[in-house]
């Protein structure tokens, strides 16, 4: 069979990447062209594209580079239309994708998304587009099949694909203690990038007895954060080390998203930090309908970790929070306890990764 898989951003490659191993186990002669990145192409796909030139971030950042995202569309398109696959297989990356999807259905082609849009959140209208034009949608998050069947459409839990990469990597690096290490993860676009960084690191000065430490991302180059971290001696950075860094690390201050889970996955106490430009960050304000914005608490459904937004994301703040995750015994009890907790419930699917390798087999067999 040939599949044609899109990810547009660093979680999409890492899920992707486990995605095609999994098909190749149910498909040996699979022929797997992708757009992605480094570990998608590692895993055995052909790589058209990488993720880095499509990373935009927000309302205002769209607007200004969507000359190139009309082009990258224009381009995928005609590539999917050579290459001529089976199966189309979207991984999130909504605004790119929902576009590549409405254009293949109309152009015959059997579509697959592989962790659903946000639509919960915001944008509920794309539901509509989902129904006409994905054929079969595989859902990550608990309550995301319960959002779906009130819309009167069948989606499959696969279970969360992080579970399963966050123990084997445990697995395979055991014996690994906590250090005096702060974690900063403050994204892999630089418009966020920009935006929380400089918090971050200004934080550092105050923590003496810690090693601050920053994930690099892994699509962006090392003279990108040398120039953020040059009146900063004294904090490290590392690249394609994330893990590493927060199995070590005694706590983290993370960007939302995906990172939040993993580093809530590695048991360690974070702040989440989130700012964006004004105009994204008011437009968003009016529209996103969800009480939090990290799926920790999402998932949870209660304040789990604490989020500093927009104007709350000052120095004093995250200080403020921070010392309080590394010096307060009762609230990292009981934030162990939330952590164990949510481990437990996205777990219940089992391997995601397997599962929807498999429900992709099942479905091109039964066509």
């Amino acid at each position: 069979m040939k599949y044609y898989i899109i990810a547009g951003e660093a979680s999409g490659d890492l899920h992707g990447s486990n995605l095609i191993k999994a098909l190749k186990v149910q498909d040996a002669q699979a022929d797997i062209r992708c757009w992605g990145g480094d570990m998608m192409e590692a895993a055995g796909a052909d790589l058209v594209k990488h993720y880095r030139e499509l990373a935009f971030m927000g309302f205002l950042e769209v607007v200004k580079n969507l000359r190139t995202i009309l082009r990258n569309l224009a381009f995928c398109k005609k590539d999917i239309t050579a290459f001529a696959p089976d199966v189309i297989i979207l991984v999130d990356y909504p605004g790119f994708n929902l576009r590549i999807a409405q254009w293949a259905k109309a152009k015959g082609f059997k579509v697959i998304y592989y962790i659903s849009p946000q639509v919960w959140a915001w944008k509920e209208s794309r539901v509509h587009t989902i129904k006409k034009c994905v054929d079969k949608m595989l859902v990550i998050l608990p309550f995301e099949k319960e959002y779906y069947q009130k819309w009167n459409y069948e989606v499959e839990y696969v279970g969360h694909p992080l579970v399963e990469v966050i123990d084997d990597w445990k697995r395979q690096h055991p014996g690994t203690v906590k250090t005096n290490i702060i974690a900063l993860l403050p994204g892999s676009r630089k418009q966020e990038i920009l935006k929380k960084l400089p918090v971050m690191l200004e934080v550092s000065r105050y923590f003496t007895g810690y090693e601050f430490v920053v994930a690099m991302a892994p699509g962006l180059e090392k003279a990108f954060y040398d120039m953020l971290l040059n009146d900063y001696p004294d904090v490290k950075a590392v690249t394609g080390k994330t893990y590493h860094l927060l199995m070590q690390a005694s706590a983290a201050l993370v960007t939302s998203g995906t990172a939040t889970l993993e580093t809530a996955l590695f048991g360690v106490p974070q702040v989440v930090c989130y700012k964006g430009s004004m105009v994204s960050y008011e437009i968003a304000r009016r529209v996103i309908k969800i009480k939090y914005i990290s799926l920790v608490n999402l998932i949870m459904d209660k304040p789990v970790v604490k989020e500093l937004i927009q104007h709350e994301l000052t120095v004093d703040n995250v200080k403020k929070e921070l010392e309080e995750l590394l010096t307060g015994t009762e609230r990292i009890a009981r934030l162990q306890e939330d952590y164990n907790a949510l481990k437990e419930i996205l777990s219940r699917g089992g391997n995601a990764s397997v599962n929807a390798a498999r429900v992709i087999s099942n479905f091109l067999q039964n066509r």
